[in-house]
């Protein structure tokens, strides 16, 4: 029996090896903490909703969710724009695995801008992560996926030039093992921005879950774009990847039109050669 693989998938800006990307949550600054950031007090009386809003970004980034949404709190009464601020709120809550705030959230955003593609795709992740399994021996809730497609749909509607609606599209889509709609989501998502697997994610993450077969034919896919892209370092990594998990058709990468200018490269065929051996999960 297939072992079931989890695996943190962030969003937005994502970053991590070939087997752990995209995801969810969308809209923030690019805080990078470099120390850890002190809880604070209650949110100031005398803050402007714009200063309450910045620093429930800071404390969102340094992953003090609860304290982020009393200071978006604190900023909504302040009067402001309560579209970012429902959304922001979402994503912490999401963060948090609150599902059910999020969704509450991100539907109140929503109401209040109805197009905001934003919100529409923070709650595209919110579906999926409901229909997660949460045990090994589960399965993926159908109708659920079904409801995070509709919304990623929804968002890439409204604004088609976001890898990381894409992405997650195709992530949804590759849970369902419609592989071929996965690979043209993932297509996209590496034209709009082609380093869209491997950025740091500061803003939010969604949960994977795969057999180590269909992580291996994750990686594989990966390998394949990122070949034909030209980006022959990632494409090597992911290949790598994709054998250490028993892809068992990766000779296909002998005749597959993609890997025509990598298989020119040395250190594929050093790879080839050497043969990673599968290691069991």
């Amino acid at each position: 029996m297939l072992r079931l693989t989890t695996f943190l998938l962030a969003s937005v800006l994502v970053a991590s090896s070939c087997a752990q990307q995209q995801g969810t949550a969308q809209s923030a600054p690019d805080i990078t903490p470099s120390t850890p950031m002190a809880r604070p007090g209650p949110p100031p009386a005398g803050a402007t909703a714009s200063e309450l809003e910045i620093t429930g970004d800071q404390l969102r980034a340094h992953n003090l969710m609860a304290d982020a949404v009393d200071y978006y709190g604190a900023a909504l009464k302040k009067g402001g724009d309560g579209a970012v601020l429902h959304n922001k709120i979402g994503i912490a809550q999401l963060n948090s695995m609150q599902l059910e705030r999020a969704r509450r959230e991100f539907e109140q955003s929503i109401k209040v801008k109805g197009d905001y593609a934003d919100a529409y795709n923070n709650l595209g992740a919110t579906w999926y992560s409901k229909a997660l399994p949460r045990n090994p021996h589960g399965t993926v809730n159908e109708r659920d996926i079904r409801r995070a497609i509709q919304y990623y749909e929804r968002a890439i509607n409204l604004n088609d030039d976001s890898a990381s609606f894409h992405s997650n599209l195709g992530t949804a889509y590759f849970v369902r093992k419609e592989y071929d709609k996965a690979n043209v989501e993932y297509q996209r998502a590496l034209e709009l921005d082609p380093e869209v697997f491997e950025r740091r994610s500061k803003v939010g993450s969604q949960l994977l879950v795969m057999t180590q077969e269909d992580r291996a034919r994750f990686n594989y896919y990966l390998a394949r774009l990122y070949a034909h892209q030209g980006n022959f370092d990632l494409a090597l990594k992911c290949l790598r990847k994709a054998m250490e998990d028993g892809y068992k058709k990766i000779d296909d990468v002998y005749s597959d039109a993609n890997f025509a200018s990598l298989r020119k490269d040395p250190r594929f065929t050093e790879l080839m050669t050497a043969r990673p051996t599968a290691i069991p999960q």
